[in-house]
């Protein structure tokens, strides 16, 4: 069944998005390699990846749908920081964003009756939920850390121990 115009809209908006997450995560990972922090910067670069594994979702479901996937434009994200809080708190920020726009999203899939996106958009919201608890917990123990020398380099050695993800969308 092919999306509403409404949907394809809306859906391609999150496609967008979802890169533009992407390039945030990029950015902030640069400001954390430049704090001499790469455990941490590589932890902001998986999430850049994980990003790009849900746009590719939202664009393999738009694809399915015989609708027409389109990136639209992204910016430069304007992230600049000055401290590992600063670095996360723009983190779930970011998260928080992106969540309201899957909850608009499913909103949206509801208003227009469209069945066929309900597992698509569970999932997400259930993915948002993870990543919003995840980034609050890095956020509390930067706060409980409040810059102390050691405290974050041993935070900085375990966020660096995150396996490695593929920007690949997995089955």
């Amino acid at each position: 069944m092919k999306l509403s115009a409404t949907l394809e809209e809306a859906f391609n908006a999150q496609i967008t998005l979802e890169f533009q997450a992407s390039l945030v995560y990029r950015q902030l990972a640069i400001e954390l390699e430049l704090m001499d922090l790469p455990g941490m910067a590589t932890w902001l670069r998986h999430q850049a990846d994980e990003e790009i594994v849900h746009a590719n979702k939202f664009i393999d479901h738009v694809a399915d749908r015989d609708n027409h996937p389109a990136i639209g434009a992204t910016t430069a994200p304007a992230v600049r920081v000055t401290s590992v809080l600063d670095a996360f708190a723009a983190a779930l920020a970011h998260e928080e964003k992106v969540s309201e726009s899957i909850r608009n999203l499913y909103r949206i899939s509801e208003r227009e009756g469209d069945l066929d996106s309900r597992p698509l958009l569970n999932w997400f919201l259930e993915e948002q939920v993870e990543e919003e608890a995840t980034v609050k917990e890095i956020v509390g123990r930067v706060r409980m850390i409040n810059e102390d020398g050691p405290g974050l380099l041993r935070l900085d050695e375990e966020l660096g121990s995150r396996p490695l993800a593929t920007t690949e969308a997995k089955a």
